[in-house]
């Protein structure tokens, strides 16, 4: 079942990269505080690196301005996150979650089998805010579509 708004998010563990790699519980992560944690279906992927990722980046100081906390969640090791994160000159401050079994994703209700694509299992592209870890707002990508995940759409939507 698909996480809804007013449901807390799943506590497991899962890598955190931003200055360093570490270990972390996502319960952890949310706790008292704001966050925009948006899911892409690959690292290095054609929209992913394009569109998404440097939308977040580029509006990051407008999220941080409203208190706002933004993380990047990928079914990817934390190598390639970090190599991904590099690659597109991602700040420090904004988390790159690798979810590299695809736990947390999973836990949330919002995989994808790739297995067509030779991707394996993935994460749906979508966009949540949640506050002190309870989704406040959640917006998933219909297949194929990129509109309500965007950087512009989600700081529209948080208002």
């Amino acid at each position: 079942m698909t996480i809804q708004v007013g449901q807390t998010l799943p506590d497991v563990e899962i890598r955190a990269i931003g200055t360093e790699s570490t270990s972390a519980q996502t319960g952890s992560l949310f706790a008292g505080r704001k966050v925009v944690m948006f899911a892409v279906p690959g690292a290095f992927t054609p929209t992913c690196s394009n569109r998404h990722l440097p939308g977040y980046v580029e509006h990051f100081a407008a999220f941080r301005a409203r208190g706002i906390e933004v993380m990047c969640l990928a079914v990817n090791d934390a190598y390639v996150m970090q190599a991904w994160a590099a690659a597109q000159h991602v700040p420090p401050e904004l988390l790159m979650l690798a979810d590299g079994n695809g736990t947390f994703t999973r836990a949330l209700g919002l995989d994808l089998d790739g297995s067509a694509y030779g991707m394996g299992l993935r994460a749906r592209r979508f966009a949540l805010y949640a506050e002190d870890g309870v989704v406040k707002l959640l917006q998933v990508e219909a297949p194929g579509e990129f509109r309500v995940s965007t950087a512009e759409a989600m700081l529209e939507a948080i208002g």
